[in-house]
């Protein structure tokens, strides 16, 4: 069992810059591949970025986001960041932490354990 509170949101003018945190629970963190997804109104929740639990901790991004966002975890201290940077005013929605198990997912079906989300708002 995984449970995680994200932190960090808030309201941000575009061109700037927010980091997201989220806190895991659970002893076998580390076992987990980690992943940001967003949800904005009206749409349909969508990948952000993902960190395999791999000793590589290879990292993946949607295109919309690449080059702008890094996604980073501490398994010492069970956390997972996401750095957003040079904010768009379509990047506003809820931002939600997600563990899997498998290696590497794209996909929000295949995400097990899933926080209460944290809304970014990004004013243009």
């Amino acid at each position: 069992q995984v449970q995680l509170v994200e932190s960090g949101g808030g309201l941000v003018q575009a061109g700037g810059s927010l980091r997201l945190s989220c806190a895991a629970s659970g002893r076998t963190f580390s076992s987990y591949s980690m992943a940001w997804f967003r949800q904005a109104p009206g749409k349909e929740r969508e990948f952000v970025a993902g960190l395999s639990k791999s000793s590589s901790w290879t990292t993946y991004y949607a295109d919309s986001v690449k080059g702008r966002f890094t996604i980073s975890r501490d398994n010492a201290k069970n956390m997972v960041y996401l750095q957003m940077n040079s904010l768009k005013s379509e990047d506003t929605a809820i931002y939600y932490c997600a563990a899997t198990a498998r290696t590497r997912s794209l996909n929000r079906w295949e995400y097990d354990y899933w926080g209460q989300g944290t809304q970014v708002t990004v004013s243009s």
